[in-house]
């Protein structure tokens, strides 16, 4: 670790600060004085209910909150939060009505939108009388197969104003993928759109679409969204209608937003599928919208007029967490097709045109950026951003280092950790605290983030499991189609009965910062030693020559030993001397036992759609094992490369 702060923030950066704000609020409350961010954080786990109460009226949230903030709180699961409390989470996105950007869209070079708070209000208005004529009422389901596009928001505030569930999947997934989705969930109306733009080709919907439709359950209507302008006929899909008809008969009015139960769901999301059928993770409106805000405004800092962005499609959790940042006032910058059209450097032309001030993004975009040479700060007008975040898999500390010294040396890099699971974050940023390179900053507020060892103690400086001891309010509600909640208690509560096991192999810092080592599930055991393969791929990144890398364990001789393939630059042979360079940066940065047995060239390296690289899934290739659920993944075709490799037979 590096032994000086790659960034601190000004005294006037932290008296600006939100969560300078928040500690301030909180000191009046309680009478008491927070030294630092730690101290804050302990209080807020330490006194859970006084901390949500608390940030509750801080983010000035519209409705009734009810005399009781936790229920059963020594329950997990099942805690209850807020029991009489009564909101909308529409309600609090279009609480602004002004002429002001709401939206920003790009969709590559091609298209360019803005929607202002007063014509998104008066969309939603018109959806959400669309739906309920559709029939659409609480609790129903509402799906969108969608690019990260205008009507995607617009559609589910329409149904979360009614208080129907929304669940959205990128239009990038096949056919069997999204009806192992939405075929679980049964959505009563889904929006699709005709086609979508990618690294400059279009790619056309609507075989897909009519696919699907036919296979959904209890489907009422189709509405197709136009984007590419193929003349498709929306005709074609069970009960299909255009956007553009479905919104006409209904005049934008004043929205009256149902008040419903803090623990209403909100969202139906999916875990990634890639050892099966996707789960469903149903999340509620009150825990979402508050963890957000939480989120947003104090982690993140988020001001009135910001401009924030995220890259991400709406297959992702991050298109959730993006879009309720109009909860905290910000402008949306929207964003559909390859981060790397237009010689790489499109998102940074948006983020110099738009005047973005957060700027949302994957470890393996910043780690592409650094081998693809671009200098954003010399060639693009930064001057806007405030924060970078980073989010998706570990950043490593040249990933650190490249932001600092290439995108801006006085911005707040957070990298961010939490998942689909919670929809938000268990490490995040902080405003108010220094940046140490491959250091996630903090814990977050609320969050009772522990380190557990394989006896479940909690260590700091050891490397073992990502806990939380006590219950937040954006837990899931449980999964869909499994009443008696054995799935839900399995997949979190199995390990450390009582304390949610997230899955992540990880360690606390000396600044009590975290590192991710990589997942639990994947983390490799040579000589019964666990390592996590992010401390590999750290080091691989540092060799020019490879663009990226997939790190797994293989079973062999009675042990576990240590297999790297590598997808290196366009006419880069991996040849012995490649291969003992590659060796010896893994061996002087780490340990003899980091050490890959055996190093392969592959062309590509399997990923899901948001990006995320598939060990597991190439680890049963590898042992002859069926990959159960191919669909999740973007590139499923390369999972071939991996399958009877000459080279592990010896």
């Amino acid at each position: 670790m590096s032994q000086q702060p790659l960034w601190c923030p000004s005294e006037q950066q932290i008296a600006d600060a939100n969560m300078t704000r928040f500690i301030q609020l909180v000191s009046r409350a309680t009478g008491r004085e927070f030294a630092d961010y730690q101290e804050l954080w302990r209080w807020s786990i330490d006194d859970i209910e006084r901390f949500w109460s608390l940030l509750w009226d801080y983010a000035g949230l519209l409705g009734e909150k009810g005399s009781d903030v936790l229920v059963d709180g020594d329950s997990m699961p099942g805690a209850g939060w807020f029991p009489g409390a009564r909101l909308n989470y529409a309600q609090h996105l279009l609480r602004r009505r002004d002429a002001r950007d709401a939206l920003v869209f790009w969709g590559e070079e091609r298209v360019r939108r803005r929607i202002s708070h007063t014509q998104l209000y008066d969309a939603v208005s018109s959806c959400r009388q669309a739906l309920q004529a559709a029939g659409v009422r609480r609790g129903d389901r509402v799906a969108g197969y969608l690019p990260n596009m205008p009507e995607a928001v617009i559609a589910m505030l329409a149904a979360a104003s009614i208080g129907a569930v929304w669940s959205s999947a990128s239009p990038d997934f096949g056919v069997e993928g999204v009806l192992d989705r939405f075929g679980q969930i049964g959505p009563k109306v889904w929006f699709c759109v005709d086609g979508y733009y990618y690294n400059g080709k279009v790619i056309d919907c609507m075989e897909k679409n009519q696919a699907v439709a036919s296979r959904l359950p209890g489907l009422a209507r189709s509405v197709l969204v136009r984007y590419i302008g193929n003349g498709a006929d929306a005709a074609t899909l069970v009960q299909g209608t255009d956007w553009e008809r479905f919104l006409a008969p209904h005049a934008a009015a004043e929205i009256v937003f149902e008040p419903l139960p803090f623990d209403h769901p909100l969202f139906i999301m999916f875990s990634s599928g890639t050892t099966g059928v996707p789960k469903c993770i149903i999340h509620s409106a009150g825990g979402t919208l508050l963890q957000h805000l939480k989120e947003h405004l104090l982690h993140v800092d988020i001001q009135p007029d910001d401009r924030l962005f995220y890259f991400t499609t709406c297959g992702w959790m991050m298109w959730n967490w993006l879009v309720s940042g109009l909860a905290s006032g910000a402008t949306l910058l929207l964003y559909d097709g390859s981060p790397f059209a237009a010689g790489h450097h499109i998102l940074f032309d948006f983020a110099a045109q738009e005047r973005m001030t957060q700027f949302g993004t994957s470890a393996k975009f910043i780690e592409a950026c650094g081998k693809f040479g671009l200098e954003p700060a010399s060639s693009h007008d930064l001057s806007s951003l405030r924060a970078l975040l980073s989010t998706g898999s570990p950043l490593a500390p040249e990933g650190f280092r490249y932001v600092y010294s290439q995108v801006g040396r006085d911005l707040l890099l957070a990298s961010i950790s939490g998942g689909t699971d919670i929809i938000s974050c268990f490490a995040l940023g902080c405003p108010i605290l220094p940046v140490w390179a491959g250091e996630l900053q903090c814990r977050g507020l609320g969050m009772a983030v522990e380190v557990f060892n394989d006896t479940g103690q909690p260590v700091c400086g050891e490397k073992g499991e990502l806990v939380c001891t006590r219950p937040f309010p954006s837990m899931p509600l449980g999964f869909w189609n499994d009443p008696q909640g054995a799935r839900y208690r399995a997949a979190y509560f199995d390990r450390f009965p009582g304390v949610w096991c997230h899955g992540d192999f990880v360690e606390l810092t000396e600044h009590q910062g975290m590192i991710i080592h990589g997942r639990s599930d994947a983390t490799l055991n040579p000589g019964g030693v666990r390592i996590g393969t992010a401390e590999i791929y750290r080091q691989v990144e540092k060799v020019n020559e490879v663009l990226e890398s997939v790190v797994i364990g293989q079973r062999w001789e009675q042990d576990v030993r240590v297999v790297l393939f590598v997808r290196l630059r366009a006419g880069v042979v991996l040849d012995d001397t490649l291969i003992a360079r590659i060796k010896q940066e893994i061996r002087s940065k780490t340990t003899p036992r980091h050490v890959p047995a055996k190093v392969i060239q592959v062309s590509d390296i399997p990923r899901t759609k948001s990006g995320k690289i598939v060990e597991l899934a190439v680890r049963q290739v590898v042992h002859g094992e069926a990959v159960r659920n191919t669909e999740s993944l973007a590139n499923p075709e390369a999972l071939t490369l991996y399958r009877g490799l000459a080279e592990l037979a010896n």
